[in-house]
């Protein structure tokens, strides 16, 4: 009844505790072990360490803090021996869980992979290491079931899990979401969502806020600053103005409520799609990492609602093309232009029947405790 899962960063965190409560409601006596958030914590999870400890992206990043990662590796490997553990679920951030997957699989541990990460665009080594390691993929993007099926590789497509916590979620309409965040009641909202890891907000937001400054004068706007669950609004003080509220666990609210956002590539792209909110995707790393990953990364886009579509959807300012007068210089022309934005939210909802079609009883809870079962019956 021990599962090991682990998730490494902020939206792994938010699928994994989802996972976990389903998989406890087809069978209470499971026991989780490994590493997550806050939400994942408060589903029960035994763990060994928060996704703060694992907050790093990047090669510069990774090499730095690379003593951390082998000890981190290593304490998992020695629970995995004393908890007996025979399944396990990895969730997304490949870096660190495809090398201890191989680690597990030495022990014979069976691995489920929930939510790919971005295989396809890192060419045929890292394929190789899944099909030999992974026991099955359980991925949300119809693209991705083909692609792995086409390299021999097992996987089944699940609904989106973004879908039922949309569909689950209370909102606040905005006359109470302007309450409770003490914005003003007069004008629209300029959302900015920096990120979860504090080495890219630091990149991102000094010139996302130049430009939203500008914007927001021009328009007459507020902005708003989303902070990360895993960031302490605190942080914000010494980056920002007094007069730019930061908010923390709103974050959905603000999405449906605000008019325009500028948003780090992430998972928080794909959220902002599903909710409708007009945006352009930024990101930065840092130059090595920008430079390495130039060169073994083989995709046309970085955002997700641009791969899902396989076109551009949103406008995406990437590396030295982040700059504020390039965001302001499109954002304006965006703003002023009512056909612009229709064509982007249509083009979102058809992004969003993209990843709803599947039976949700179909889910990832379900293919994992029905294949523990197998195996404890093979045992």
């Amino acid at each position: 009844m021990n599962i090991l899962i682990i998730a490494g960063e902020e939206s792994g965190d938010l699928h994994g505790s989802a996972l976990m409560k389903k998989m406890k409601n087809i069978n209470s006596n499971l026991v989780f072990y490994g590493i997550g958030g806050d939400r994942m914590i408060a589903e029960g999870l035994k763990h060994s360490f928060h996704i703060k400890d694992m907050s790093y992206l990047g090669f510069v990043e990774v090499v730095k803090h690379l003593p951390h990662i082998l000890k981190v590796r290593k304490t998992i490997i020695n629970l995995v021996r004393r908890h007996n553990i025979r399944t396990a679920v990895l969730i997304d951030y490949p870096g660190f869980n495809l090398n201890l997957a191989r680690k597990l699989n030495k022990l014979g541990t069976k691995i489920f992979y929930y939510i790919s990460p971005q295989i396809w665009a890192w060419g045929a080594g890292r394929i190789e290491k899944i099909k030999r390691l992974i026991k099955k993929m359980i991925v949300v993007f119809p693209f991705e079931k083909d692609f792995y099926l086409k390299h021999g590789i097992e996987a089944e497509l699940v609904r989106h899990p973004l879908i039922d916590r949309l569909n689950g979620y209370n909102y606040m309409n905005r006359e109470e979401l302007y309450n409770i965040c003490g914005l003003e009641k007069d004008k629209e909202i300029l959302l900015i969502m920096p990120g979860s890891r504090v080495h890219e907000i630091e990149k991102i937001l000094p010139v996302s806020l130049a430009a939203a400054k500008t914007l927001a004068q021009r328009n007459d706007m507020q902005i708003v600053i989303a902070c990360s669950q895993n960031i302490d609004e605190k942080y914000f003080e010494n980056l920002i103005p007094g007069e730019v509220k930061v908010v923390k666990n709103y974050s959905y609210d603000l999405m449906r409520h605000s008019a325009f956002g500028i948003i780090k590539s992430g998972t928080s792209t794909l959220e902002c799609a599903l909710h409708g909110l007009p945006f352009v995707a930024v990101y930065r790393a840092s130059k090595i990492t920008y430079l390495i990953g130039e060169k073994l990364v083989n995709v046309n886009w970085i955002s997700m609602p641009n791969i899902i579509a396989g076109e551009k959807v949103v406008e995406e300012f990437v590396q030295d093309d982040l700059t504020a007068g390039n965001l302001e210089k499109y954002i304006s022309s965006f703003w002023e232009s009512k056909d612009d934005q229709n064509v982007m939210k249509e083009k979102f909802k058809k992004i969003k029947s993209l990843l709803g079609k599947e039976d949700d009883s179909h889910n990832a809870a379900r293919i994992i405790t029905d294949e523990m079962d197998e195996i404890r019956e093979k045992v």
